[in-house]
């Protein structure tokens, strides 16, 4: 076993990164628009919002929430300050509402409009595991709810108390505990605390020379503890695996005691108590330290970018890359909606650039596409140079056997420079009164372009319920032997109910998911958003199981109660 060599002594609760209260990321970084010609015409056409005229929302004043004061008492308060220390357990109304909700549409929706049902009572920032033990000992004893917070990057209400919550709600912040403990290079295993934000922990991994290969979309402001409680996807799980294929052992403290899972490659030992944690979102106990499968850092790494003449092209090139012994890091490919998108939120052209474009797109019309149909793709390679060299020419020959083209490495280098920064987008659309959001989902090869089409199907019919026009877009990412996971987004103006209206909308793309044959979720969770939907997911038998297994877990309720299954 080797240690890291920058071991620090714990962070202090002032050092602990945390979002702003009304959005996505930190102050001073956000989309803009005068720079991409093409983006304010876009968004005029696909859902009648003028960039020109409209006017930004201002930024919300935080001294105008109305937040429901603690019902913490000051003995309660003075136990866990007596754990971790009087600095790192606070009651002030902007830490309780920075730890209230996620980041979903619906969270910003609400605390923009300062509808603030249910905050934590109390927010404790433990130091080291033996804190936190003592934290959820003392907080079963008196009968609290505990909730677990790391980045604060959920988008499917799994932080949120439940609005009629009369205990007192701990949110149990584990910012403090991001220390890459120890990594033992012949297994490739390294021992990480639950609270490392992504940035933070491939900072430590890297400087060894390895790295997780765990890059969610929310990788800059979320912890690789929150990656276990949600079955986190990253965007590079065609090479390294989903985080569940990541994660080797585990240490989760619960009332009591530690639940230890050791990291050995495989188990004949019953059920997977291991499986039983990953997404479990905080209702078996408090994950403290994971190990993880980590990787010698890639000799060379190159996203390239390609064309299809449509969508169907596309995904049957994508199953047959998934088929064959071919192993990118990434296969990724738009639908011909979200590559309109795309090109329009590109900086504008100029000299040598705009003439390639210009010439490329003249030489797709003259072969025949029609640039309307036309879908972008993205595929990764890393490893040695003769490795990437041989996977790149295997999927070339796939690509040109599917009726696609290559376009260089530029517009993959613009994607991976860029690939954090699509949430800023939605918060953009917020600002102007329009709505922003994703839904994602899973399935065979057999049923992808079905489920593809029903959730088209589903959004047209709930913009039309609600009198707006819609806009839907999808890109297929995380392929397996098996099928892939598509991810949606739609948008539209709001009307006199923001809320209401999204909900339509949002139900009838998740209800699409489950007659089309796919998942409800494929990375993002279940939490409370997705939970209306679990039992047509996993059978009635299958809620019963989980059920059952919170309630003998946790049988006073108090950890996270009420998310996944009621």
């Amino acid at each position: 076993m080797t240690e890291p060599t920058d071991r620090t002594d714990a962070m202090r609760t002032d050092d602990v990164k945390h979002m702003k209260w009304w959005g996505w990321g930190v102050e001073g970084v956000g989309f803009r628009h005068e720079d991409k010609p093409g983006f304010a015409p876009f968004v005029q056409e696909a859902i009648g919002l003028n960039l020109w005229a409209g006017e930004r929302t201002e930024r919300p004043d935080f001294s105008r929430l109305r937040v429901p004061a603690s019902t913490a008492s000051e003995e309660f308060v003075a136990v866990l300050s007596g754990i971790v220390g009087a600095g790192n357990t606070v009651v002030d109304d902007l830490s309780r509402v920075v730890h209230t909700y996620g980041k979903s549409l619906r969270d910003l929706v609400r605390i923009r409009a300062g509808q603030i049902a249910r905050s934590p009572d109390v927010i404790v920032y433990p130091a080291d595991e033996a804190e936190v033990q003592s934290i959820i000992d003392a907080s079963v004893e008196a009968d609290a709810v505990i909730i677990p917070f790391g980045g604060g990057s959920n988008i499917a209400g799994s932080l949120e108390p439940h609005m009629d919550e009369s205990r007192v709600v701990v949110s149990l912040d584990l910012g403090r505990l991001n220390r890459v403990l120890e990594i033992d290079p012949d297994s490739g295993l390294a021992r990480v605390q639950a609270g490392a934000l992504g940035p933070d922990l491939e900072a430590q991994l890297n400087r060894g020379g390895w790295t997780m290969g765990h890059f969610p979309d929310s990788f800059t402001h979320s912890t690789l503890g929150g990656w276990v409680a949600t079955r986190s996807s990253g965007m590079q799980s065609d090479k390294y695996g989903d985080i569940a294929d990541i994660v080797k052992g585990l240490r989760v403290v619960r009332a009591g005691g530690v639940l230890v899972i050791r990291a050995v490659p495989s188990a004949s030992t019953g059920p997977s108590v291991r499986e039983m944690v990953v997404g479990s979102e905080g209702r078996l106990g408090v994950i403290t330290e994971v190990t993880v499968q980590v990787h010698r850092l890639p000799e060379k790494r190159a996203i390239h970018a390609y064309f299809f003449k449509n969508l169907d092209h596309g995904l049957a090139a994508m199953q047959k890359i998934a088929e064959s012994d071919v192993s990118p890091s990434v296969t990724r490919i738009s639908d011909a909606h979200e590559t309109a998108f795309s090109l329009a939120t590109s900086k504008e052209s100029k000299g040598i650039q705009k003439t390639a474009q210009t010439g490329l797109m003249a030489y797709l019309k003259r072969r025949g596409w029609s640039l309307d149909e036309m879908c972008l793709s993205f595929i990764g390679f890393e490893g040695d140079e003769a490795h990437v060299k041989r996977q790149k020419s295997l999927v070339d020959r796939i690509v040109r056997k599917h009726h696609g083209i290559g376009v260089g490495k530029g517009p993959g280098a613009l994607y991976d420079q860029k690939k954090f920064d699509t949430p800023y987008i939605r918060d953009f659309l917020l600002d102007h009164g329009a709505a922003g959001d994703v839904s994602e989902t899973a399935g065979p090869w057999s049923k992808l372009r079905g489920i593809h089409a029903a959730v088209y199907d589903a959004a047209d019919h709930a913009y039309e319920k609600i009198g707006r026009a819609g806009w839907t877009m999808s890109h297929l990412s995380h392929s397996y032997h098996s099928g892939a996971c598509l991810y949606f987004t739609f948008a539209f103006v709001f009307g006199d109910d923001p809320l209401g209206e999204y909900d339509i909308v949002k139900r009838a793309i998740q209800q699409a998911f489950i007659d089309a044959g796919g998942t409800i979720s494929h990375h993002h969770g279940v939490g409370l958003e997705h939970a209306p939907w679990l039992e047509e997911d996993i059978s009635t038998e299958g809620v019963a199981i989980v059920s059952g297994l919170f309630g003998a877990a946790d049988p006073g309720g108090n950890f996270n109660p009420r998310k996944i299954v009621v």
